[in-house]
């Protein structure tokens, strides 16, 4: 009986199963048993058995510093950093000799055609751009070879030393501007407040000035409503005691005997009496 080998291929990986050099299956995680490669004799010989083991878990892969031409014709060194994993072990193994070496090719490819339609500015304002032309050319370049790109960012960007220390003042320039910015934002919001609630003190002041105001005229008018009220009530009394004289004379003469009562009963009072003419000529 011969000796047998035995394969492990964890959860985290696949493997290629060769028999005389044609893939004939594709293992998924779990323990194999390969036939032993020792001939034995009235037997006929073993296939020679092979596997390869594919890494399916998802890996990082950086390009560093590919020194690129922008499309003005400015120097710039550039690290890019690509999320990926492998999703079709087959074609990752069948189709390209190393599809490690064959992403990191495609990836300076897809850099060099980046930046050769932006000029140096767009790059400083728009970088995003960049990461996304790089991620949009590879994933479907290297979709044909079984892998799958998670993400493509550019790490780092290299200027020369002229233009780094523009950027630099540029940045320092934008930073200040913007800090100015806001601080004149906040000053006009504060300017703002200031008068929204200076406003607001006006109003209520005035509507206070106003309620009495409104209070004091109400007041007055119902102390002059009062005043009409008497006096009308007064001329009314006058009226009837002027009628009733003028019914009954005698009351006049009982009124008038009253005044001159209470006159006699002060010391200061002076009285004077008028006779008729004819009675003094007599």
């Amino acid at each position: 009986m011969s000796a047998r080998r035995t394969l492990i291929v964890k959860d985290t990986h696949r493997a290629l199963w060769y028999e005389n050099g044609v893939l004939l299956r594709v293992l998924e995680a779990g323990r194999y048993e390969l036939p032993s490669a020792v001939a034995l004799p009235f037997l006929p010989d073993p296939p020679f058995v092979e596997t390869v083991l594919v890494d399916m878990r998802e890996r990082e892969l950086t390009i560093k510093g590919q020194e690129i031409l922008t499309a003005d014709k400015v120097a710039i060194r550039v690290s890019i950093i690509v999320q990926f994993r492998v999703i079709d072990p087959k074609a990752a193994v069948q189709q390209v000799s190393s599809y490690e070496d064959r992403l990191y090719s495609d990836v300076q490819l897809a850099a060099r055609r980046s930046l050769a339609s932006m000029s140096f500015e767009d790059i400083l304002t728009n970088r995003n751009k960049l990461s996304g032309d790089i991620g949009r050319d590879v994933t479907e370049i290297a979709a044909r070879y079984g892998v799958s790109i998670i993400g493509a960012d550019v790490k780092d960007l290299v200027f020369p030393g002229n233009l780094q220390e523009i950027m630099n003042k540029v940045l320092a320039a934008e930073r200040t501007a913007e800090a100015q910015l806001i601080q004149a934002r906040t000053a006009a919001e504060m300017r703002r407040i200031d008068a929204a609630t200076q406003a607001q003190i006006e109003r209520e002041q005035a509507s206070s000035r106003a309620d009495a105001l409104r209070r004091s005229a109400e007041a007055e008018a119902e102390a002059l409503n009062a005043r009409t009220h008497a006096e009308v009530a007064a001329l009314r009394q006058r009226e009837a005691a002027a009628e009733a004289y003028a019914t009954h004379p005698a009351l006049l003469r009982l009124r008038e005997l009253e005044a001159m009562e209470a006159l006699g009963r002060s010391a200061n009072a002076r009285i004077y009496i008028g006779f008729d003419k004819h009675q003094d000529e007599e």
